[in-house]
């Protein structure tokens, strides 16, 4: 085989091979249904990293019919997604975090690079909705993990942070793309109580209107996105027949690998 023939497929094998692993790169949320008899179709995503499934809609407590606008206390919050079934399934939750730095943490501090519970940018599986938001969602928050320091919130990136609050995240068109319905540029309810301070009135939450995770007050009212453990719904079937762009994209090159072949 002539030189440059030869170099031309290992050309060709190496970009099928990058064009599996940027397919592959893009694993974490599974589409997923659920059929319901008063719901109807509920769509939902599995987290195969968290192996948790949840709704596709972050503000189903207004979806509906719960409340009239998704807002609740700490209290109302959990009640809500503790009493809500789709389908078969129960034991619903709001949801949910494991501190990062355990019983020593200062729950004075706050960093901007993810490196503790108060903090932006968090992109530890330990606290789901922050990886939710950063790591699937791919969302920027409104302080930059890599330029702030300890005395400045860089407020540099564009993905995300110029969202107005309150009003609903478009991100289908933001981050990573991902389409979420009703994702509000708000605060949500974590289902775990800010133990760090001598005061049952405090919980944690993630405040999706800039993309930090801190505490609020119980009576507060905020949102709720409800999850589940494990992989509850059904797959989702392909919409067309026709092949995914990955797959086209891998024939053709085999295709010319083999007509290259014949040449040579």
């Amino acid at each position: 085989m002539k030189a440059p023939i030869k170099k031309i497929l290992n050309i060709l094998v190496l970009s099928a091979s990058l064009l599996c692993v940027s397919q592959s790169a893009n694993a974490g949320l599974i589409e997923r249904t659920i059929t319901d008899a008063t719901f109807g179709t509920v769509q939902a995503y599995y987290d195969d990293i968290l192996e948790i499934t949840w709704l596709k809609d972050a503000n189903f407590a207004k979806t509906s019919g719960y409340d009239a606008n998704g807002r609740m206390t700490w209290s109302a919050a959990n009640t809500w997604a503790g009493q809500l079934q789709i389908g078969s399934s129960v034991d619903w939750r709001l949801t949910s975090l494991q501190p990062l730095n355990g019983p020593n943490f200062d729950y004075r501090s706050f960093t901007y690079d993810g490196t503790s519970d108060l903090a932006y940018n968090i992109t530890s599986p330990m606290n789901e909705m922050a990886y939710m938001f950063n790591v699937n969602l791919g969302l920027q928050g409104f302080c930059d993990g890599a330029n702030s320091t300890a005395s400045n919130c860089d407020q540099s990136g564009t993905g995300f942070h110029n969202t107005t609050g309150d009003t609903v995240i478009d991100t289908a068109n933001l981050g990573n793309n991902i389409a979420i319905d009703n994702l509000v540029s708000n605060a949500y309810w974590s289902d775990r109580e800010f133990a760090y301070v001598p005061n049952p009135k405090r919980a944690w939450a993630f405040h999706a209107n800039n993309g930090a995770q801190a505490y609020n007050f119980k009576t507060n009212r905020l949102y709720g996105w409800a999850v589940h453990q494990g992989d509850i719904g059904a797959p989702v079937p392909p919409t067309t027949s026709v092949p995914e762009p990955t797959t086209l994209a891998i024939f053709g090159l085999g295709l010319l690998g083999l007509v290259l072949r014949r040449k040579s």
